[in-house]
């Protein structure tokens, strides 16, 4: 598929049916940001400090204990999706990256491309494969030229 068709079907998919995909990662992704900054982290420690005040208020109770536990459930609950889904787009973003750099580099090996769809054990032998090639080849010089083996 040349990238002028990879263009239009990419498209073609934004355009049909995915829009709420779409809106649900903008929207992760601005949660997740607003959620990681240091205000959010302020406001949190606030909730906190003020339901440790009014614990004496509320004698302890039974309810004020639940309410703090049912409020963190929920958030943690949300945030767990949230956050999965802005870290799947940045681990595809990045392997898309990747994948361009080795089809870009002539030396580099195409069949590396999508490794990471592969089987676990099909990428286990394939690292021990790279590892053993490692140490099978001249290491380079600091001048970008192959030191002789000793």
């Amino acid at each position: 598929m040349t990238a002028n068709e990879r263009l239009d079907q990419a498209v073609k998919e934004t355009t049909h049916g995915s829009s709420v995909r779409a809106r649900f990662g903008r929207i992760a992704t601005k949660v997740s940001n607003a959620t990681g900054s240091v205000w959010a982290f302020s406001a949190a420690l606030l909730i906190i400090m003020v339901w440790i005040v009014t614990g004496p208020i509320f004698g302890f109770s039974d309810t004020w204990q639940l309410g703090i536990n049912t409020g963190t459930t929920i958030v943690t609950f949300l945030m767990v999706f949230l956050i999965q889904n802005t870290q799947n787009r940045d681990a595809k973003a990045t392997q898309l990256k990747l994948d361009e750099l080795i089809r870009a580099i002539d030396a580099a090996r195409n069949e590396f491309i999508d490794a990471e769809d592969e089987p676990e054990e099909q990428i286990e032998r394939e690292k021990r494969a790279i590892l053993a090639e490692k140490h099978r080849a001249p290491q380079p010089s600091r001048n970008g030229e192959p030191t002789p083996r000793r």
